[in-house]
């Protein structure tokens, strides 16, 4: 099914994908990942995430090779701790954040900078996302957020997202794109960003031309990234969306060892 490891680069989405409920990855994962980079090959991360957010997976993984945050709208070099690429939004999005703000009192609001993390609305389902992410933002009004605005995430009950995507969808705001990350997560990205394009920008890194790249997601974000890649797999928990995109769906969930039963496929191990 697949070429010699040492061409290869597994790109992998975090949560729901190599992150279980957890949030602490299987060391049946953990050790898969090990043969695959005794074998030759490149493994790394593509995730919604800031740099702090997902700031320990790194060190957990031992990772040297750069990571795409921000569902995107950047490359981090792990080595040097430094964002090689970043995409922000338009000034606009301020205003735009403003409005969605005003007409939607009970969406938790959340402005990712390059940074640092502004809680700019805090209910209870972003307290729970400050919580699952581990991190300590800053809190402020829209007018207090300081730094270069990479994305927008929404946050609120799950049965409260088709009606707040349908007044998005109404608003036809210019120079930005949303997508849902989660069930109770939708998100404001640059016009034209998404993990997918930060997958091509990845290519084009210094001696990253040549490599075949693997990516694997369970989420309508990770779609488009699914779709540049040259193949994408999704683990048997992912949405339809993500597995109508994937070339493999995998027959184990993120519970159960989905990035071991991968890389085993690749390495040829029964």
């Amino acid at each position: 099914m697949f070429e010699d490891p040492g061409k290869i680069c597994i790109i992998t989405d975090l949560d729901g994908t190599f992150l279980p409920k957890s949030k602490i990855p299987l060391e049946r994962d953990l050790a898969a990942v090990r043969e695959f980079e005794k074998a030759g090959g490149l493994f790394t991360i593509a995730t919604g995430r800031t740099i702090q957010a997902a700031g320990r997976y790194p060190r957990m993984l031992g990772l040297k090779t750069p990571m795409i945050m921000f569902n995107g709208a950047g490359i981090y070099d792990v080595q040097t701790e430094s964002l090689l690429f970043t995409h922000p939004l338009p000034d606009s999005a301020k205003e735009m954040t403003a409005k969605i703000l005003r007409d939607n009192p009970h969406a938790g609001v959340e402005v990712l900078c390059a940074e640092d993390t502004w809680v700019v609305n805090n209910t209870e389902w972003e307290q729970e996302h400050v919580q699952v992410c581990g991190i300590t933002p800053q809190y402020g009004t829209i007018e207090e957020v300081q730094g270069t605005w990479l994305k927008v995430l929404f946050a609120m009950d799950s049965k409260d997202i088709p009606a707040f995507i349908d007044y998005i969808d109404r608003q036809h705001f210019q120079g930005v794109d949303f997508c849902r990350s989660e069930k109770r997560f939708y998100e404001m990205l640059p016009a034209g960003v998404s993990k997918g394009s930060g997958l091509n920008a990845f290519r084009m890194l210094p001696g990253m031309r040549h490599y075949t790249f693997v990516a694997v997601g369970d989420f309508d974000n990770d779609v488009e990234m699914l779709k540049a890649a040259d193949f994408g797999v999704c683990p048997q928990n992912g949405s339809e969306a993500a597995k109508a995109a994937a070339d493999l769906v995998l027959t184990r969930t993120c519970e159960e060892g989905a990035m071991e039963e991968l890389i085993h496929g690749i390495l040829g191990i029964s």
